[in-house]
């Protein structure tokens, strides 16, 4: 696996080279003797929230119910958009919290392996680590069950947070999750507002997860708080239907009930259909590659990482149509690729993988 090479906790880095292949306009894909330097000239993406892990039937289609047996993988929409970012050759943190336990210490080894900086993740003694089970069913629904009430990534206070990595970020992403109950939700809204005050591009994916909700009513509300604040926004035709309470799909309803002010551009994920953008000054679609279904689960992250990991280095990529569109292709092949595997981290891809699936290149 190719990973960006920089210090992190438990005194471990990684190493590795790029080789040259073919890529879109937006810059070249290589790394070489000056790995470790040039590493440290790459934007930071910080990722906040959730990190927890799923367990998976391991009989694709199965519902929870009916399954026999269980895979465990690691989950947790930021963290998983952060894993996808250092896959592909970006620079990613992780900021969040787990329970001092089994199941926490295998979530941060699994970032250090992955080549994610989880410095800014905290344990508590007093809380477990969040487990999740999930399935997506012969129907094509996906079903969660959570073990929450409350788990340690729910307890995480502002007085915890790692401002100074947070004062590094050039992207700082996150979802709704964290804003969902106190402590945090505040630290949520401080973290936030640090990394807007020192010029960091915010990045919002709500990632809705209803039952979690006390309701939906409070979800809709909550999603919204933050709404205005963002510069990039992921959603998808879902999430759309359920936020505007209108299944319409005409771009102008969108815009006129989610497009505010400080928007830079809003991104309508819709699957195996690829995505829609919109900007102050064009919208338009992005078909994806076809390919065959194994599991959805993690690929709407899988596309964000591969986005940021594209924006982090060209800021304005949002004020020029043809480089947006070749930005979302590879977005969308990162989401293709990860589908045609179980298990969101794991399928995750490498930078070459996206490639070759873009331009179908023979392995």
């Amino acid at each position: 696996m190719s990973g960006c090479c920089f210090p992190v906790t438990l005194d471990r880095s990684r190493k590795g080279s790029f080789k040259l292949v073919r890529s879109p306009s937006f810059g070249s894909l290589k790394r070489g003797s000056r790995g470790r330097r040039e590493c440290l000239k790459r934007p930071l993406i910080v990722c906040f929230g959730e990190i927890l892990v799923d367990f998976v039937p391991t009989v694709a289609g199965e519902s929870l119910a009916d399954a026999v047996s269980y895979k465990k993988s690691p989950g947790g929409d930021p963290a998983i958009v952060a894993v996808g970012i250092s896959r592909l050759g970006g620079l990613a943190a992780f900021i969040g919290k787990v329970g001092e336990d089994e199941f926490g210490y295998m979530l941060a080894d699994i970032l250090i392996q992955n080549g994610v900086d989880s410095s800014g993740m905290r344990f508590d003694a007093h809380a477990r680590t969040s487990l999740t089970f999930a399935t997506l069913k012969s129907d094509g629904n996906h079903e969660f069950v959570f073990y929450r009430n409350p788990s340690a990534d729910m307890l995480l206070h502002a007085e915890e947070l790692d401002v100074n990595l947070i004062k590094k970020a050039s992207v700082f992403h996150y979802g709704s999750v964290s804003l969902i109950r106190e402590p945090c939700r505040s630290a949520h809204l401080v973290a936030m507002n640090t990394a807007k005050k020192r010029g960091a591009i915010l990045s919002y994916d709500p990632n809705l997860r209803l039952p979690l909700w006390p309701s939906a009513d409070a979800a809709r509300q909550g999603i919204m708080s933050i709404w205005d604040y963002a510069d990039i926004i992921k959603v998808s035709k879902k999430e759309i239907e359920f936020l505007i309470e209108d299944d319409s799909d005409d771009d102008d309803v969108v815009m006129t009930k989610l497009f505010h002010h400080n928007l830079k551009l809003l991104l309508v994920t819709e699957g195996e259909n690829g995505c829609r953008y919109y900007t102050k000054e064009f919208k338009g679609r992005v078909s994806s590659v076809k390919v065959e279904v194994v599991d959805t689960i993690g690929a709407g992250d899988s596309f964000v990482g591969g986005f940021l990991s594209i924006l982090a280095a060209h800021k304005d990529i949002y004020k020029e149509e043809r480089r947006l569109r070749e930005a979302l292709a590879f977005a969308n092949a990162c989401g293709a690729a990860t589908v045609t595997q179980r298990g969101a981290i794991p399928a995750l891809p490498t930078k070459d993988a996206v490639l070759r699936l873009l331009y179908q290149i023979p392995i």
